[in-house]
Parts: C-alpha cells; sequence; structure tokens
C-alpha cells in the first residue's frame, strides 16, 4: 500500500492544506484505488517554507491546490 502523508498544521493550512486533502480523497476515488492508497495527515513536518507539505514514504513533495493533479498524475499512479 502507497502511504501518502499531507500536513495539516497552522502553515500548511494556511497554503491550502484541506484543498490539497479534498483533491487527493476525490482522485483516490476516482481512479479507485482506496484499496492501494492509504492518506493521511500529520501535524508540522518542519519544513514550513516549503508547504503544503506531502510525503510518499520516506519522499518530501511541496504541493499546492494547483499542482496536486499533476503530482497525483506524477508521483502517486505511476509508483502503483
Amino acid at each position: 500500500m502507497l502511504k501518502i502523508t499531507v500536513c495539516i498544521g497552522s502553515s500548511c493550512h494556511i497554503k491550502g492544506s484541506r484543498s490539497v486533502v479534498e483533491q487527493l480523497q476525490y482522485l483516490i476515488a476516482e481512479n479507485n484505488l482506496g484499496d492501494k492508497v492509504d492518506l493521511g495527515g500529520t501535524f508540522c513536518m518542519g519544513k514550513c517554507q516549503q508547504g503544503v507539505c506531502v510525503t510518499i514514504g520516506e519522499e518530501f513533495f511541496s504541493v499546492t491546490p494547483e499542482t496536486v493533479t499533476d503530482f497525483f498524475e506524477n508521483e502517486v499512479k505511476t509508483r502503483l
């Protein structure tokens, strides 16, 4: 299972983490990947200047509400 974690701390929240989470939930459901992707949230990852902070396993990504679809296509789907 692919584990994706999105920071929901205050800095990332201000930068749109809620929208990132909602869009990822939608994309996971739309692509019928609920049994292959574990989407979770966490508080501060310590990289607030780079938020919204997202990890796949141990790999870090900076994602915005505007780039989440590209992130999903290029980083999530390619790993499944």
